[in-house]
This record gives C-alpha cells, sequence and structure tokens, in this order.
C-alpha cells in the first residue's frame, strides 16, 4: 500500500519520525512519504528508520502557500532535501509562522483566552514547524476548549476572532520552488482548500498534480477531481494526511486512504521523464 501525505512531530503530527516508520510498517504500507509543514526534518530523521523496516520513503513536504489571503497547501515529491534554495526558503516560512503564532497569542489574550506560548516558541527553536495546531493545543491545555476542532471552530478558523492571515509566497512561486528541488508539485486536498478558479494558472505555472484522494475526499469528490486532472493533463496524488491522536478530523488512520499503484507509477514515470 502507499501513503503520500503524512505528518510527524517535526510540524504538527504526534508520532516522531521513528514512531511513524514503525507505524506505517505495522499498517501495511510498503512507500510512504512525510510531508511534514514546511520542513523537511521529519522527512530526513525517517530515512535510516524506513531502510531498516524494508520501506520507500518518498522525500516530501506539504508548503503553505497564500493567494488571496487564503492558505493554499502544495505538496512536494521526490524532492532533494538538501537543496539550498529549499532550505533558505523554508527557514523564512518557519520564522513567519512563528510571527504568526505571537500574533494569534495576542489576540487570544485580548479576547480573554490566554495561552503559554512560550513552549511554542521552544519548539520552534528546536527547529519544529509550528503553527495553529500548537495555538489549539494550547487553548486545551488552558482549559478554554476541549479540542482542537472546537479551536478552530470557536477562534482560530479563517474569520474566526483570533485569525491571523498568513504571509508568503504565492502557489506558482512554491511550484517553481519544488521543481528547482527536483521534484513534482502537488495541489494538496483541494477538495478542502476549494480553489478550483486557481487550477488554470496553477498548471500553466508547472502544476504536476492533484490530491484527488484524500480522507477529507468522498467517491464523488475523487472522481470530480480525477476527472479535472485528466482534463488539465496532469497526474493524482493521494493520501490519508494522517497527523495522529488528538488531531481533530485529521486523526484518520495511517494507510486509511492510499494511492492505486498505477497512480504512482506514473508519478514515477513522469519524474524519470524530467
Amino acid at each position: 500500500m502507499i501513503d503520500l501525505h503524512l505528518h510527524t512531530t517535526a510540524s504538527d503530527g504526534s508520532l516522531s519520525p521513528s514512531e511513524l516508520v514503525v507505524q506505517a510498517r505495522a499498517a501495511g504500507l510498503s512507500i510512504f512519504s512525510i510531508t511534514d509543514h514546511d520542513t523537511t526534518a521529519g522527512c530526513d530523521a525517517a530515512r535510516a528508520a524506513a531502510v531498516a523496516a524494508g520501506l520507500e520513503l518518498v522525500p516530501g513536504i506539504e508548503i503553505s502557500a497564500v493567494a488571496d489571503g487564503r492558505d493554499v497547501h502544495m505538496l512536494g515529491y521526490f524532492i532533494d532535501t538538501a537543496s539550498a534554495g529549499l532550505s533558505e526558503f523554508l527557514l523564512r516560512q518557519r520564522r513567519d509562522r512563528l510571527r504568526r503564532v505571537h500574533e494569534i497569542g495576542e489576540r487570544l489574550a485580548a479576547l480573554g483566552a490566554p495561552v503559554d506560548i512560550a513552549p511554542i516558541a521552544a519548539d520552534a527553536a528546536r527547529g519544529r514547524s509550528v503553527g495553529r495546531p500548537q495555538i489549539a493545543d494550547a487553548l486545551i491545555t488552558a482549559g478554554h476548549v476541549a479540542s482542537r476542532d472546537e479551536a478552530f471552530d470557536r477562534f482560530l478558523g479563517a474569520g474566526g476572532p483570533a485569525f491571523v492571515p498568513r504571509r508568503g509566497a504565492g502557489p506558482e512561486e512554491v511550484i517553481a520552488l519544488i521543481h528547482d528541488a527536483g521534484g513534482l508539485a502537488s495541489l494538496a486536498h483541494p477538495g478542502v482548500s476549494r480553489r478550483d478558479d486557481l487550477l488554470p494558472a496553477l498548471v500553466a505555472a508547472g502544476l504536476d498534480a492533484l490530491e484527488a484522494r484524500h480522507s477529507d475526499h468522498d467517491p464523488a469528490t475523487e472522481a470530480r477531481y480525477r476527472v479535472q486532472a485528466r482534463d488539465l493533463g496532469i497526474l493524482v496524488t493521494g493520501g490519508s494526511d494522517f497527523h495522529g491522536a488528538g488531531a481533530g478530523h485529521r486523526a484518520s488512520a495511517i494507510g486509511q486512504v492510499t494511492l492505486p499503484r498505477e497512480d504512482f507509477d506514473a508519478l514515477l514515470t513522469f519524474h524519470a521523464a524530467r
């Protein structure tokens, strides 16, 4: 089985890279990708464990781009995680994530729901990619909400009273960055982001694939994006978007949503030909 969308403690997952490898093997995966937000640390840390477990690890990442003030998540696969250009960009991304965390913390305090930002800042100093999920956990710890979903619904979601818009690169720039690092670029969970209006421009900028298979896509949504991918002349990716326990709607099991082998082979063939 193949799962190309997994997260670790390097960003907002609950399992360490080595723990994720153990669970991936137990779930029956043969090929997987760690796609942490704005960092390749989890992927790099899992390499040796993946080899020891007899699994194929596809170097991956999920980069947060911005279009019209809204997040657009771009997945990168088969990337060179040592790429200097990619590393410099991701460092800037993580610094801006911390800036955003502090601003959200200030808004929460003004709303009468203060949280302790210090542990999140400490995680960032150790290289973790931090963001709203960690603030959601801090809201739970402080007793303001009972779950991550409630945190986003009441405070942190787009339009919420503590929401701070992201600043950063557009998706076209991120596509170019992924290509420069030797990878393929896929638009993450399009049925969630609902930015189909961007697709023509993204394809013109070199978008390689759509994440048609995803834990938040029902069969009709997957079918619709498979048709769109075919019509646009691009490929299909997919995975569970596993984050782990306590991750709200992202608590899907590893391997719960997998990519058919023929779709993965198409990605391999296309990447080899570039």
